[in-house]
């Protein structure tokens, strides 16, 4: 095995880990965000349209945080305040949103249910 096959394996095996160490960082920051009795972390989604120019001022690459609520319904502020909830969540990690950038992430939404996505910036 050459020193560069070598150097490539490795920049592969820490590029692989940086993404993992993302979204493990993602997904236990979400799940901490409502009591389970509240609403349950379901996981997200990476979403990029091939549909749109990458030289667009529209957005191209977001990101689908997905809960599931404990109650089918839910009244309008109280979604609200949940949507607030997770934003707020989301936007004081500095770090996660300065990799989500990096990674070209234009949009991050959340999603209750199958229906509806709000977006948070």
């Amino acid at each position: 095995m050459t020193i560069k096959h070598s150097l490539r394996l490795a920049v592969a095996a820490l590029l692989l880990s940086a993404q993992l160490a993302r979204g493990e960082n993602l997904d236990v920051l979400m799940s901490q965000v409502f009591p389970e009795a509240q609403a349950t972390y379901i996981g997200y989604e990476s979403v990029e349209r091939q549909d749109i120019p990458a030289s667009a001022a529209v957005d191209r690459k977001y990101l689908i945080v997905d809960f599931r609520l404990a109650s089918n319904q839910m009244e309008s502020a109280q979604l609200q305040a949940s949507v607030h909830k997770v934003c707020m969540t989301l936007l004081k990690d500095h770090d996660l949103i300065r990799q989500l950038s990096d990674s070209g992430y234009d949009m991050v939404s959340v999603a209750f249910d199958r229906r509806s996505q709000f977006d948070c910036l």
